[in-house]
């Protein structure tokens, strides 16, 4: 063993110590490598930091910034919504729907890439679930891995693999030759996650959280009752007019918060409603908030016809219709003005719907209730003008947002558009037009040119920690390559398994390459692995495709480190986690996993 091999070996050691402890964080320990292998004489400095232009670190902020699209335009609420609406609040219905929902997008795409989409999608029903995400996390990344155990496009070391094949004279694997054995793995690992998730309780749940949420305002403002949807029929007053004078006319005593009406693609939107235009067939919000409206009456005059509206006061159409408490300033010029006067529906796009002096809110005629100092305004309207007005100096203090607010898609409209550019890359990456890499640049730009994402949000949305993370473990790939580590460990193989029996072979295949792929990257496991199993399957006088085979399921069970993976990288911040949690969930599957792969290889590969 060469004194550069030592060198590195305790450099993987130490970095593995610190992640295990937790302490530096996990990307100041992979810039800490960065520094440090270049003094060891085996790589240099521009090899070290090679991994920043490295395309898949590329297309890791590139999926970050697809996956953002996703949710500003509504799409990722939507999905988690479908998942909601099949396993509702129940964990174990959202566990399976989750891993199924992972393992069978990633099947057709980057298995990192459906992480980076799905990360802000299992937040939100963390959230609405009250389920801690460190619950959810794990199983969305295990899933993600599976998925390359499923197509032969799902992960490049199944690509590896197959090229290998094809360079030694075989017929290289199918599309779904890999199908047999990752959908057993995939029911496996669902079963195994629903007991291996008491220890991934993390420590907060979901629902520890200090925010108000809709519902309880609603309840502590009285608002139940008061809310509600009528449809403009043809021949109404209403028709052609501006909704900006009819709050001082036909609607005086309500609020007009929103207008739906039938926009592109045929959905309904909201549209804020001061300003718009209303037509026959458009469908007015209203918040009655005159206790001595006769509604009935006056919606009969007026050709309104009532509509049913789900949930209460408007909490259905939170992601257009926004609430926030708002207390009065000291010296502001809203003392001892009434809230008609202070002009926040003129000036803020911002109705006042509830009002409290001290701890009790007020239900008399809130136009007419003078404020004062202290005074809290419970107002409602855009979630745009709701956070202008928080951040400017009109005499009001944003006091809480509530939790949904979290959850708001601001580019909702937009959402066919955001489709059609994830529809696209996939597509791209499922054709093998042009590299993965570049579909994803092209998908991103569409995203910003039909308006779903914008620059600032695009920068924000890549989790720069989990890329240095990566970046900071790419040189030991090299390094060990270059000292002999990885040779080392191949030929020891060899020596190791002997004149064994076939299934113990693949034991030991699998175990090695999956020993391996702690430390160094999957792909880089099954380039040098690959060669080594087809070497052992023709001194056995065998076939090759159960030992090649081996290593690609050895490669995509990836669950032993947070490092084995990218997809393992990206869930470590949201979920919480530390090293010991990937060790003590993942080396129990990986070893269900080898014992599916010892009993089924040979079955679907005859030896």
């Amino acid at each position: 063993m060469s004194t550069e091999l030592v060198l590195v070996l305790l450099l993987l050691v130490s970095a593995i110590a610190m992640f295990a402890i937790g302490r530096p964080r996990t990307d100041a320990v992979a810039l800490l490598m960065v520094a440090a292998l270049p003094f060891t004489g085996v790589i240099d400095i521009g090899e070290a930091i090679r991994g920043f232009s490295d395309p898949s670190i590329v297309l890791i902020a590139l999926l970050f910034v697809i996956g953002e699209g996703l949710v500003r335009t509504g799409v990722a609420q939507r999905i988690s919504g479908l998942i909601i609406r099949f396993a509702g609040t129940n964990e174990t219905r959202l566990l399976v729907a989750l891993m199924i929902a992972v393992a069978g997008i990633g099947s057709v795409m980057s298995s990192t890439g459906v992480v980076a989409i799905f990360i802000p999608i299992v937040l939100g029903i963390a959230r609405s679930s009250g389920i801690a995400p460190a619950r959810l996390m794990m199983p969305l990344s295990i899933a993600a891995l599976i998925s390359g155990m499923m197509t032969l496009v799902a992960t490049a070391p199944n690509l590896v693999v197959h090229g290998e094949l094809l360079r030694e004279g075989f017929t290289g694997f199918s599309f779904f030759g890999f199908a047999p054995f990752g959908l057993p793995v995939l029911a496996l690992a669902i079963v195994y996650m629903l007991y291996a998730r008491r220890w991934l309780s993390g420590e907060a749940t979901a629902s520890a959280t200090t925010e108000p949420k809709l519902a309880d305002w609603i309840e502590e403002y009285r608002l139940s009752g008061r809310e509600f949807r009528v449809q403009v029929l043809d021949g109404s007053p209403l028709d052609g007019r501006s909704t900006s004078e009819l709050e001082d006319a036909e609607l005086s005593g309500m609020h007009l918060l929103a207008v739906e009406q039938v926009g592109s693609f045929g959905q309904r939107t909201v549209a804020s409603a001061l300003g718009t235009r209303i037509d026959a067939g458009d469908v007015l919000l209203l918040d009655v908030f005159d206790p001595d409206i006769e509604h009935t009456a006056l919606f009969q005059s007026l050709q309104l016809e009532p509509l049913p509206l789900s949930g209460a006061y408007f909490s259905a159409y939170s992601n257009d219709i926004g609430m926030a408490e708002m207390m009065v300033a000291a010296n502001s010029p809203l003392v001892g003005v009434t809230a008609k006067r202070a002009g926040l529906r003129e000036q803020h796009k911002l109705a006042v719907i509830g009002l409290k002096h001290g701890r009790s809110a007020e239900v008399r005629d809130l136009e007419t209730e003078v404020l004062d100092v202290g005074d809290t305004l419970l107002v409602a309207g855009p979630w745009s003008a709701i956070r202008a007005l928080g951040s400017s100096a009109g005499g009001l203090i944003l006091l809480s947002l509530p939790a949904e607010s979290k959850d708001v898609a601001p580019s909702a409209s937009r959402a066919p558009f955001a489709l059609i550019s994830l529809a696209v890359t996939v597509g791209l990456m499922v054709s093998g037009l042009v590299p993965n890499v570049h579909a994803a640049l092209i998908g991103c730009l569409m995203m910003g040119l039909f308006g779903c994402i914008d620059l600032r949000s695009a920068y924000r949305s890549i989790h720069w920690p989990s890329l240095v993370l990566i970046v900071g473990m790419l040189p030991f790939s090299l390094a060990l390559q270059r000292t002999g580590g990885v040779d080392l460990a191949a030929d020891l193989l060899l020596d190791l398994v002997g004149d064994a029996g076939p299934r113990l072979v693949i034991a030991a295949i699998f175990m090695t390459t999956a020993l391996m792929g702690m430390f160094v990257s999957n792909t880089a496991v099954a380039v040098l692995m690959a060669p080594v199993a087809l070497a052992v399957a023709n001194h056995l006088d065998a076939s090759p495709y159960p030992f090649a085979m081996t290593v690609a399921l050895a490669a995509s069970t990836a669950f032993l480190t947070p490092v084995s993976s990218p997809v393992n990288a990206l869930v470590v911040g949201p979920g919480g986690y530390r090293f010991i949690d990937f060790v003590k969930v993942g080396t129990p599957l990986a070893l269900l996993v080898m014992m599916v792969a010892v009993i089924l290889v040979p079955i679907v590969f005859p030896l």
